[in-house]
């Protein structure tokens, strides 16, 4: 049984959402709720928030190649995700306190299991919200507007896991704009970018619909709706065709911004990433899931080398 276990969850190999890595046990036993709260210990989301951002940069250097100012926007996105990533998280926890309550999962993390109050709660999303205004006051004025276009996705969904079966697509709008606010940053948001940002939605309903298989139980019982338990028997071949689209869109959006062969053989390798994805996870799904959706950051990586490499040849 390893540090993340308890015998009821040894069975299902659940990582709980309260245990932090050695690492992070090295802060004042005051300050580890918070690093719990905004999940750095789980550096995973901060990736995946991440990456759009630069892969919409990298799309529209395509034509024309990288500038050396785009060095301080990869730095800037950076602590951008870091900083919205945590205040997202935040949020989405003090909205769901009660729900989390009843979840194995996430009883344990600081809001229900009373390590942090509401009020503390607020006051450290509002920090994590400066740091991402400080960000946000450096961008161009046109990143400026699409970037505020993105705050009513971020409010609204926390909501839809009870109003909707398809919760992760509203999370794929909500955490690729990045990709929309890279590309308005380095020129402007075009038809490429709109098709690629597409793709990328696509590519996350997939690798969430990976996250939620954990949770499909206590779901069930709370009334927690997701895509993994709309496909319910055939959620593999969702995530698969799912998957697929993501493929097909994210090459077009290359195709269209100039990438040609390059983006040819980045869908390939995006692809089979998707096919080992599901493999994995047809031959033990509750010990592959966590796994498989970690493994999606290097997905993102491989957009981000096509793109890159189409922008410097």
């Amino acid at each position: 049984m390893t540090e993340f276990e308890t015998e009821d969850d040894k069975s299902r190999s659940i990582p709980l959402d309260s245990a932090l890595p050695d690492w992070l046990r090295q802060l004042p036993d005051q300050s580890r709720p918070y690093a719990a709260l905004a999940r750095w210990d789980r550096p995973v989301g901060i990736w995946l928030l991440l990456l759009p951002c630069w892969i919409g940069l990298a799309l529209m250097r395509v034509p024309a190649g990288f500038q050396w100012i785009d060095l301080i926007w990869i730095i800037l996105f950076a602590i951008g995700a870091i900083a919205m990533r945590g205040a997202g998280c935040t949020w989405n926890d003090i909205r769901d306190k009660d729900i989390d309550s009843q979840v194995s999962r996430t009883a344990a993390r600081p809001l229900p299991a009373g390590d942090v109050t509401l009020s503390e709660a607020y006051m450290f999303l509002a920090a994590q919200l400066g740091v991402g205004f400080l960000v946000w006051i450096f961008l161009p004025f046109d990143a400026k507007i699409v970037a505020l276009l993105a705050i009513p996705l971020v409010a609204a969904y926390p909501y839809m896991k009870r109003i909707t079966w398809w919760p992760q697509a509203w999370l794929g709008f909500t955490f690729n704009f990045g990709a929309l606010v890279g590309a308005a940053t380095a020129t402007s948001v075009t038809g490429a970018t709109v098709v690629l940002y597409l793709g990328l939605v696509c590519w996350t309903v997939a690798y969430d619909t990976i996250y939620a298989m954990q949770d499909r139980e206590d779901d069930a019982l709370v009334g927690v709706k997701s895509t993994a338990r709309l496909f319910g028997d055939k959620v593999l071949t969702g995530v698969f065709v799912f998957h697929m689209a993501a493929t097909a869109l994210i090459f077009l959006g290359a195709y269209f911004a100039g990438a040609g062969r390059i983006g040819a053989v980045m869908a390939l390798a995006f692809l089979g990433h998707g096919i080992w994805q599901v493999s994995t996870l047809s031959q033990d799904r509750e010990a592959n899931s966590l796994a498989m959706f970690k493994s999606n950051v290097w997905a993102g990586a491989i957009i981000v080398a096509g793109l890159t490499i189409a922008a410097l040849l």
